[in-house]
Parts: structure tokens; sequence; C-alpha cells
């Protein structure tokens, strides 16, 4: 028994890290459904939500302004969830722009969260298309134009654009943010060419205003807002060239409350659409969900599954007693990464281990909440 709870450990762990994105590589080498592109410029709403951003909030309206997009086809819609600092007088010192760009600040009282806070205020966007942002997060020039020309295949429904991340103190947690979303880019660039994918970054992700669908304040946007469009028929494609800016986190502790708050939101999502889980109705879309969102929320069950039947078993063979060793080392690794970030000394080759355990971490712990009924609404921004 010991040895069948190790290999189906390890096979599910090894499966949600490399089996699944080598099988949507391999599945994308075959199938090819292109989106059918073309240049068209409709009216556009770009929706920011914010919650006491006075930091960020003016370059965020800056390089939102610079954007390469006609400004009368084009507005800028805030919405302030309650912020009690400066943002929203920031936000109104920008309507008088050079360019003639609308910016609205819509301001929802009561802090109400962000999905609320977008739900109010997609109702009042004027744009056929809307594109939601953070106010940390800094666009390309070409955002808007790469976006929006998917939107010439009726059978769109959203459009994703790309993370780029910046590790400005080259933290171990930040070297390999970067590279985990790297992979997460690679993932979805190959579902879009297989059929759609499901979920979309949420700094930049974009829908069509005719087909937004308000969630429960409770419910995480990025993730399920697509999902229902899935339900009606649509495409979700991935934009490659719609390229986002943000700088990774610097601690290893705002790295850990923000995956917290990020998959206990993602969980309680996938149950709020588990329709979609079903394959015989949803095949691909409930491969996806399945492999890349379920399974690697469950891969600390699996790794702690591995590791005990391990200490097991190592008796028994000197295979299993170097696999235990190397589970051992793994983890040491991680806590010396961990003390080191502690005194400010990044190593780069301890940041894989590091990250591995702060980001399984939170998903057994956001499993452990959301099984007793908890969930998230409001936000702070970490970075």
């Amino acid at each position: 028994m010991a040895a069948i709870v190790f290999w189906v450990s390890v096979g599910l762990i090894a499966y949600a890290y490399v089996g699944y994105p080598l099988l949507i590589a391999m599945l994308s080498s075959f199938v090819h459904r292109k989106v059918k592109a073309a240049p068209i410029e409709p009216q556009v709403s770009l929706l920011i939500a914010a919650y006491n951003e006075e930091k960020d909030i003016a370059e965020k309206l800056r390089n939102s302004l610079e954007l390469d997009y006609p400004a009368d086809r084009y507005e800028i819609v805030v919405a302030s969830d309650g912020s009690t600092d400066r943002t929203d007088d920031i936000v109104c010192s920008f309507a008088n722009n050079e360019r003639g760009v609308r910016v609205l600040l819509h301001r929802v009282e009561g802090r109400l969260g962000k999905t609320a806070a977008q739900n109010s205020a997609v109702a009042i966007c004027q744009g056929e298309v809307v594109v939601f942002s953070d106010a940390a997060s800094l666009y390309d020039p070409g955002v808007l134009c790469a976006l929006v020309r998917n939107y010439a295949d009726p059978e769109v429904g959203a459009v994703s654009g790309r993370y780029a991340y910046v590790n400005k103190t080259g933290g171990s947690v930040g070297a390999a943010t970067i590279l985990f979303w790297n992979i997460e880019n690679f993932i979805k660039s190959r579902q879009t060419r297989v059929r759609t994918i499901t979920g979309c970054c949420g700094c930049i992700y974009s829908v069509r205003r005719s087909l937004y669908n308000p969630l429960p304040p409770t419910i995480i946007s990025d993730l399920v807002e697509p999902l229902t469009i899935l339900r009606k028929g649509k495409r979700i494609v991935f934009e490659p060239a719609a390229l986002a800016f943000e700088d990774t986190t610097e601690k290893v502790k705002d790295e850990f409350k923000m995956r917290i708050r990020v998959i206990v939101r993602g969980m309680n999502g996938i149950l709020f659409v588990r329709d979609l889980l079903n394959p015989l109705r949803y095949p691909f879309v409930a491969l996806q969900l399945l492999s890349h969102k379920v399974l690697r929320w469950l891969v600390p069950v699996f790794s702690i599954g591995a590791l005990l039947s391990n200490s097991i078993l190592w008796r028994h063979s000197a295979f299993y007693a170097g696999t235990l060793v190397l589970q051992l080392l793994f983890y040491l690794l991680a806590a010396a990464g961990f003390l080191l970030e502690r005194r400010g000394v990044h190593k780069k080759v301890l940041s894989l281990p590091l990250y591995f355990c702060v980001v399984n971490l939170a998903s057994l712990l956001s499993l452990f909440r959301v099984l007793r009924g908890y969930n998230v609404v409001t936000w702070q921004t970490q970075r």
C-alpha cells in the first residue's frame, strides 16, 4: 500500500507540473485553431480596480493615457472601492488631460471588494470591449490594439493578455515567480491553439461588455468571468502581444499572503462553476480545470503522501532510501532559502525549492479554509 501511495503521489505531482504542459504542447502541435483576428477599433473601456492606491495610481493613469489607441474610442474608468487615501483626488486631477481621453472616477462605497466594484463600474462603461486592470500594472503601448483585434472573430468572447514580471530586488521568490509565469504564459498560448483558455491574467484581460456576467462579491472575476462566457459558447483566447508589467513581491510573507487570497478565491470560484468539471459536457475545459487548477492545488496533499509513504519504504531498498534523501534535501534547501531571504541574502539556486514550498503551503492552508467555508472578498496590494 505504501508503494502505491508513493507512486500515485509522485505521478500526480509530475503530471501537474510536467505532464500536463507536455500534453498541451503535444496537442497544440496537431491542432491549431486560429483566431480570425483583424485590425479593428471598437469603443474600449479600461477599467482599473483600486483601493488606497495613491502610491501607484498617477503613474498608472499616465501610462494608460499613453496607450496607442484613438482618444475618441477610448475611456478610463477607475473603480475606487471605498478608498480612504488620496486615490480619488488623484484620479479626478486627470479628468482634463491633454489627449482628451475620458477619465472617470467611479466610487463604490462600503469596501465591497474587487468583484463588486467591477460589477458596479461595468454598468457605466461605454465601451464595446472592457479591459480589466490593476493599479500596480503598467501596459505596453500596443496593448489595446493587440487585445481588440481578436474581437474581429465573432467566436471570441474574452481575451487575456500576458504578464511580464520585474524582479527589482533580485529576491528568490521574485525569480521563481518570473519562471512560473513564463511557464503559465506558454501553457496559455498552447491552450489557445487547441481551443480556448479557461482563466485570464487578472491585471490584463478583456471581455465583450454584452457578455459580461455580474458575479457575487466572493467570486474571483478573472477566473470565473471567462468561464461564464465559455458557458455561452464563446471562446477565450490568449494574446501574447498584450503585455503588462508588474513588480514581483519582495518578501516571502507577502507572496504567501497573496497566494492564500488568490487560491482561496480560485477554489471557491471553481466550486461556483463546478458543472464545467464534467468531461462529458465540457471535455477540453474540464481537462484544463482538473489538470491545471484542481491538481495543482492538491499538490501539497500529494507531497505529504509521497513523504510519509517514502518514510515507510526507505528500509526496503536503496532506491527508496535515495528518494527519501532527495525529498528531505529539497525541503532543507527550501528552509535554507527562507532563512537567507529573511537576512536579505538572495540565492537563485534556492528559489525553486522555496517558491514550491511557499505556494503549496498556501494551497494547503487555502484548502482547509475553503472546506471550513472561508472566503476572501476584499484585497490589499502586496507589491
